[in-house]
């Protein structure tokens, strides 16, 4: 193949790749995250509410606040709703603690035909796993940080 055909070729892939990937507006996109986390923090809001009406202590308002969105996401992604609020709500449904639990029940319906231990047990940390290990590994640096400036 002489370079003349090598880049027609290449001119010829380039546009294809244009054709192809899609085109977001990134203000619209964050309209309706701001939108759909609005509306999840909302909800959450509106549990802690009721949860203090009840005579609850603020630590209980918390706990049933969490395990209520949490139940509330994974029941939502076991009815294939949750996906498309994602789809649609982008980062404002994926970073509240709803999407933590979309993360790691999506996996785990997903697999489930592949048994127990090689389907469910394997692969439901496939998305949330990263997320742990990060998250674990940046606090252990935080705290070792902290301690060394408290000691110095």
């Amino acid at each position: 193949m002489d370079k003349i055909e090598k880049a027609k070729q290449e001119k010829q892939y380039q546009d294809y790749v244009k054709r192809k990937t899609p085109v977001h507006n990134v203000y619209a996109n964050m309209g309706k995250a701001f939108i759909t986390g609005g509306i999840i923090c909302t909800l959450g809001q509106f549990i802690y509410n009721y949860c203090e009406v009840q005579g609850m202590s603020k630590d209980d308002c918390s706990s049933w606040t969490s395990l209520l969105l949490i139940l509330i996401s994974i029941i939502l992604t076991g009815m294939n709703i949750y996906p498309k609020i994602a789809k649609w709500g982008g980062a404002g449904a994926l970073v509240p603690i709803t999407g933590f639990a979309n993360s790691v029940a999506a996996p785990a319906i997903e697999y489930k035909k592949e048994g127990q231990v090689f389907g469910i047990g394997c692969k439901i940390f496939t998305i949330a796993g990263p997320v742990i290990l990060y998250g674990i590994f940046t606090s252990w640096v935080l705290g070792l940080v902290y301690w060394l400036l408290k000691v110095l």
